[in-house]
Formats: C-alpha cells, structure tokens, sequence
C-alpha cells in the first residue's frame, strides 16, 4: 500500500488575525474577539498578547477581564471570517480537491498524488497563505488524520515567540508510535476526563504506556472503543479525507443577558428561534422530522426535549408550535431560563410535494415565501409572526 501523505492546516487565532488585518492598531495588543462581560459573554478568541496574561477561548469575558484589565473587547463579525476561511480553502482546493474543511479555520488535506515531499508543499502552502491573505497558520504533517493533527498540537504549543506559531511539525512514515509515545494520554482522540482517569487506574499516563499494553485488555475494559485506542496509540488510523458533510440538524439558540422568567419574553423568543431555524430550512431546501427544544436553567443544567412530527416541515408556524408545547411541559411559572434553543433534525429533501401541501396549505407556503422575500430584502428583523395568546 503506498503511503499517505496528509497535511492539517490550522488557522493561527483565526479571528483575532482577521481583526488585525481590519484594524492595524490591534496588532500586538491584547484583545478578544467577543461578547459584553456585562451580556455575559465569552472569549471566543485572544490575542497572543492576550494570552501571555492567561486568557483563554471559551473563558468568560468577565474573567478575562480581571485577568487582563486592559484587555480590549472586539465584536465577532462571523460573516467577514466566513468570507476570509473561504479564500484560504481556495488555496487548499488549488492543491488537492481532497480537502475536509472541520471548522472555519481548520482542514486537512490529502496530497498523495502530488509528486512532491510534503514538507515542500507544507511550507509552499504556508507561504501562500502568508504572503496573500496575510494570515498565520500552522501544519502538521504526517501519513495519517490524527498523528496530523496531533503533530500539528505539539508545533503549536512548542513554538516560540510572543507571536503567532506559523509552526510546520513533520512526522517522518514510520515514526508515528514513536512521535506519540511520550505525550499525555489526554491527548489521543477518544481519550477524555473519564476515560483517562480509569487509564491512571491502571499506570497508564502517556501514549506509549497504552500502546505497550495487550489489545486485549483494553477490548475488555472498553469494548470496540478499546481497540480503536490501541490503534491510535500505536498511530494507525485509516480514515480518509471526507469532501462532503451532510447537515444532520439545524438549530438556533440564545443566551440571554439575565436570567428569564417573563414567559411571554419567553415565548416570543421561541417564536423568533423557530422562524430563525425554519428559514435556514428553506434556504438549504430541506424538511426536518424532529423538532427540538434546548433550555439551560440558571445553575447550567441543561435539559433537551424533542417529538417527532407525523410528516416533515420547514414551515416556521409547524415549527414554533411544536417548540411551544415541548416548552410548557417542561416551564414551571416564574422558573427562570439562562439559555434557550430550537432545532430540528432528521433532515432530508422534499420528496414528495403531495405531503409537503398536506401539512401546509398553499396559501401558508406563499405567506412564508413573501415573509422570507423581506427579510432578505428589509433584513430579518423587519416582520415577526404574532404570538397566540
């Protein structure tokens, strides 16, 4: 079998260098890419000058904050990093059309049919992104998805400088198991809190102490999980590029400023959530069979609840009702709600128009269609559906 060459391309502080580019006085400054502290929002990405204080994606703005009071706070612009993650993929898809694009600033790719080293097209590509779209990335290089990726991890946390990484990590064919052996557990795909910690149990604290023990073992501790973590750890992993995902649901959700008991706030902003998920339907021209509904109380439990409709719908009403009644059996009066979400799922096209008009009369699929016309006319806040009281 000849052997694979995989690259995986991660975008440096992805949003933060996009900002950078929007707003030369940021460069070198710690700041985050963002929500309010004061709207409870959270660090969805930091500045390496940021970072050098001990700010961290995910971490509550507020903390941030008091980690680094001068800490600047950006917006998010997600529409202008959809548009600059579709340009790096340009340069990806110019290579190989075997790219898997896993987030908007991170991919792999398969270059086995290219004739040269990887390490060669690694820096070429880097460059590229370098010198044209004035981003930083990083790229990890290896015959396999997850020894990439990992090696990618490492260069990244390795690297020196204040600055971003821009680290290109190379795993030789052969010197996967090796590569992998000293590193923590934690670190192998499938490996979590939980799963580790029974791992400890039994003396196993790197990549290397599991590969060295009997597959066996841990098909018995972990069934076909097990095997799958004695591959891994040896760095065997066959998985292929996947070009194509398919949209499995489609949901919406808000977390509010303050905690929310007011149920026609409530209601109203299911209402909003179903019309917001129903239009997505449309727009990627699929009916949904599961409605879903997501709902964090103030201490973060967090419960979901879903039923499954006779036939399937991307109609907002359909929608909304079935969020409603999913939510009243749940809502205790004056119970107040930190988050609330609405999704559907069991995605697939209209196959059958007959069904489509048996649960929508022509006259709702019009109204909608016009609904729809101005909101991308007028913008989406332009027309609501009333709330039945």
């Amino acid at each position: 079998m000849a052997v694979r060459k995989i690259i995986h391309l991660d975008l440096d502080a992805f949003f933060c260098a996009v900002e950078e580019l929007e707003d030369s006085s940021l460069i070198g400054k710690p700041f985050a890419v963002g929500g309010r502290p004061d709207e409870r929002g959270v660090v969805a990405s930091c500045s390496y000058a940021a970072r050098d204080f001990g700010v961290r994606s995910a971490m509550p703005m507020a903390q941030a904050l008091r980690l680094c009071p001068g800490l600047r706070i950006v917006s998010s612009q997600h529409r202008l990093y959809s548009e600059v993650s579709a340009k790096v993929m340009e340069h990806l898809h110019r290579l190989t059309p075997l790219v898997e694009q896993i987030s908007i600033d991170e991919a792999f790719m398969d270059v086995s049919d290219l004739s040269h080293d990887p390490i060669d097209i690694a820096s070429h590509l880097q460059e590229v992104i370098n010198a044209d779209l004035k981003l930083p990335c990083s790229l990890g290089v290896s015959t396999n998805k997850l020894v990439a990726k990992i090696a990618n991890d490492v260069g990244k946390a390795t690297a020196r400088g204040s600055g971003p990484p821009n680290a290109i990590t190379i795993v030789p064919p052969g010197q996967e198991g090796a590569f992998l052996a000293p590193l923590p557990v934690i670190s192998l795909w499938g490996v979590g809190p939980k799963t580790a910690n029974r791992l400890s149990e039994i003396g196993v604290q790197t990549i290397g102490d599991l590969a060295r023990l009997p597959e066996k073992e841990l098909f018995g501790m972990f069934g076909k999980v097990g095997r799958e973590l004695w591959l891994h750890a040896n760095g065997f992993d066959v998985r292929p590029i996947i070009t194509e995902h398919g949209i499995k649901s489609i949901s919406q959700e808000t977390t509010f400023s303050r905690d929310v008991s007011d149920e026609k706030l409530l209601q109203r902003t299911l209402l909003e959530l179903s019309e917001a998920v129903g239009y997505r339907l449309r727009q990627a021209n699929v009916l949904g069979s599961t409605v879903k509904i997501k709902i964090r109380w103030p201490d973060f439990t967090t419960l979901t609840r879903q039923v499954t409709l006779e036939r399937p719908t991307n109609q907002d009403e359909i929608i909304a009702t079935n969020a409603l009644a999913l939510f009243h059996k749940e809502w205790q009066s004056g119970k107040a709600i930190r988050l609330i979400g609405v999704g559907v799922s069991g995605l697939g096209l209209p196959v059958r128009q007959l069904s489509f008009w048996d649960q929508a009369s022509q006259k709702e699929v019009r109204l909608q269609s016009a609904l729809d016309l101005l909101r991308e006319r007028y913008g989406k806040d332009v027309l609501h559906r009333g709330s039945k009281e």
